[in-house]
């Protein structure tokens, strides 16, 4: 079979080709043919340039995130050969960042682990709720600058709503057991940087049992909340919230006229670039603290989310959605949607002035459908979404806590241990086989993502469905050339080196 003419990274994707094997086909994410990369390569160097003429710097750790992510999926920063032991189909996979700031390959399987986990290994099949809070915009410039903030003021938050929940059950607040894990989300649908809680409860709470033959635990459903009390509720939480970081001495003045101290700043020059961007403003160059510029392409709807979420002061409480114990498949597209990448790729695009254009997920109700930035300012905004270092963005509370009595009780991967009585055996992807302890521990593996997320099996050869298996990690720059140069003269032989079938021996003549 002849072999294709190819460039070096058409040959690292593996360009489908007709096969004996079945199914969806692994392709190579390409990151440097996406207009999202394009911006980043072509634009970083002036953002690096515009800010350091303005005085100011970038810290190590944003500095970091950009170089990893021009490096992410990018064959010339190295790879790993796989080969199918059976055909001798050859394929390269580039390695990944594995960052958390903006890089939508490395946040997409991020988000794929996370729901798998939460669902199966957490929650389990039990019914949960989604609470979503947000802040004013000073708390949101507060916890950006000081990730400690965000710790104690998530202890108010979460004694608030679990003291609700045990009233609504009806459950005496000492003896009720809640829990909770909170997904600290820090953008927006327009790229700004919006830090807020995303909160899954267990929609009730637990009570040991004694009436029954032998102690057990049991689940107390709770009534969902009305908009009254989500106001109630919001407004409980913002006085708690802000008493707290008075007290702290990052918030100066009462009610309605607290404002910001002046120890709530950071320490590392990246104050005036996360206030822009809470704000929507332009960061740097002659426009910096002018608004962006929005598009609004539908008319305005004033009542949108009136009547469902409470709002007291710059706090917004929202629970309007949940998931019974039998849709885990509706718990997990939720899990994946507020553990999402910040930024999506198919919202960007570029406008006829060579502005960059972001489309919203959701129109705002008054009718804004775009944001556009100027090139520069786009990476500026991208910079600001970047988490400092060692900031925990996912926080485990009540029977789900790490050191709870009751969490190996409760969680289906508690130390072997099946659920509470109350639950029934959990249900497993159908793309995912039977997983020891060990294995459940253990992260997942980018093998492991595909299958489950897109129903590709890596493992085995698209051509023949022999085992596929590593046989090298590529590294060094020089044999990463040479590689790279034999594939682009040669072409890729993924279709090449087939093993013909076994057939009998020849008939002898009599």
């Amino acid at each position: 079979m002849p072999r294709l003419a190819t460039s070096r990274r058409q040959a690292a994707g593996c360009a489908p080709l007709p096969s004996a094997h079945t199914g969806s086909r692994y392709a190579r994410h390409a990151p440097e043919r996406t207009l999202l990369y394009a911006l980043v390569e072509a634009h970083y160097p002036d953002f690096i340039a515009r800010i350091e003429a303005e005085g100011r710097s970038l810290p190590g750790y944003v500095r970091e995130a950009f170089d990893a992510y021009l490096r992410c999926g990018v064959l010339e920063h190295g790879f790993l050969r796989v080969v199918c032991e059976h055909c001798r189909a050859e394929r390269l996979v580039a390695f990944s960042c594995k960052k958390r700031g903006f890089c939508p390959s490395c946040g997409a399987r991020r988000m794929a682990e996370s729901a798998r986990h939460l669902v199966e290994e957490v929650f389990g099949p039990r019914p949960v709720r989604q609470w979503v809070l947000s802040f004013p915009y000073p708390l949101r410039f507060l916890f950006a600058s000081k990730p400690e903030a965000i710790g104690p003021v998530l202890g108010i938050v979460q004694r608030v709503i679990a003291g609700w929940l045990a009233d609504q059950a009806g459950i005496d607040r000492a003896s009720a057991q809640c829990g909770a894990v909170t997904l600290i989300q820090r953008f927006g649908s327009a790229l700004n940087l919006n830090i807020h809680f995303h909160m899954l409860w267990l929609d009730g709470v637990y009570v040991e049992a004694t009436e029954l033959p032998r102690r057990e635990l049991r689940l107390h459903r709770a009534r969902a909340p009305t908009t009254a009390q989500l106001t109630q509720l919001a407004a409980t939480i913002a006085h708690r919230v802000c008493r707290h970081l008075t007290r702290k001495g990052w918030l100066e003045g009462e009610g309605e006229s607290a404002f910001l101290a002046d120890s709530a700043a950071g320490d590392d020059s990246m104050d005036g670039l996360r206030m822009s961007s809470i704000t929507y403003r332009i960061a740097t160059g002659r426009d910096a603290g002018c608004k962006v510029v929005t598009l609004q392409t539908l008319p305005g709807d004033a009542g949108s989310l009136e009547g469902e979420a409470g709002k007291v002061g710059g706090f917004s409480l929202h629970a309007g959605v949940a998931a019974e114990a039998h849709e885990s498949h509706k718990l997990e597209k939720l899990c994946r949607y507020i553990t999402r990448p910040a930024i999506s790729e198919k919202r960007l695009s570029i406008a006829l002035q060579g502005r960059v254009r972001y489309q919203l997920k959701t129109p705002w109700r008054n009718g804004t459908t775009h944001v556009e930035w100027d090139p520069v300012d786009f990476i500026a905004k991208l910079a600001a979404l970047v988490p400092p270092p060692r900031a925990h963005l996912t926080r485990f509370h009540g029977v789900f806590a790490p050191n709870a009595n009751l969490r190996a009780q409760l969680t289906p991967s508690g130390r072997g241990k099946r659920p509470a009585g109350d639950a029934a055996p959990v249900d497993v992807s159908a793309h995912d086989a039977p997983r020891s302890p060990e294995e459940k521990r253990r992260a997942m593996s980018w093998a492991q993502r595909l299958k489950r997320v897109f129903s590709i099996d890596v493992t085995a050869c698209v051509h023949c469905g022999g085992t596929v298996r590593i046989v090298a990690s590529i590294e060094e720059p020089t044999a990463i050339l040479a590689i790279l140069a034999h594939f682009e003269k040669h072409g890729a032989r993924e279709e090449a080196h087939y093993r013909p079938a076994a057939r009998a021996p020849p008939v002898q003549a009599a």
